[in-house]
């Protein structure tokens, strides 16, 4: 699995044109599957995303959590972070799970954020058209990729 991180202001999705679903301060984490994932690595990637010490502390370190501060989250799916475009301009997804792996994998990695004490977590849906808007807390982006914890 990868998991892209931005640390934002606020943010909100819009999913099938529906109503926007906003967070405060907190996380963007867009979450891809890869086809060889397994749901054993979801709850230490939900660990990790919800306490990265990404958020300033009193002395202007980087040096909080999400957690720490009450954040929230904001979870899309995202299945292009496995778009492969070696062979030309246009991406095979060929890595990415399908969704009969994918959805379960997601719906997991919402739960296990929960878990860890985030104030409130968000979410797109999976294959659903979505339009994602957020305001960023400066120029923090984290990629974390599970493939190198084996």
């Amino acid at each position: 699995m990868r998991a892209v991180i931005q640390r934002v202001l606020k943010a909100s999705v819009t999913v099938n044109g529906g109503p926007p679903r906003p967070i405060g301060p907190g996380l963007v984490i867009l979450l891809g599957v890869r086809e060889t994932d397994t749901p054993q690595i979801i709850p230490k990637l939900a660990e990790k995303c919800a306490h990265l010490r990404i958020f300033e502390d009193d002395a202007g370190k980087l040096n909080r959590s999400a957690v720490e501060l009450g954040y929230s989250a904001l979870v899309v799916s995202n299945f292009t972070l496995y778009g492969d475009t070696s062979r030309g301009k246009r991406p095979s997804f060929s890595h990415a799970a399908k969704a009969d792996l994918a959805v379960p994998c997601y719906e997991r990695f919402l739960e296990e954020l929960g878990r860890q004490g985030l104030r409130e977590v968000q979410h797109g849906e999976f294959g659903a058209d979505m339009q994602v808007r957020l305001v960023n807390d400066g120029p923090v982006t984290i990629l974390i990729d599970t493939d190198d914890w084996k």
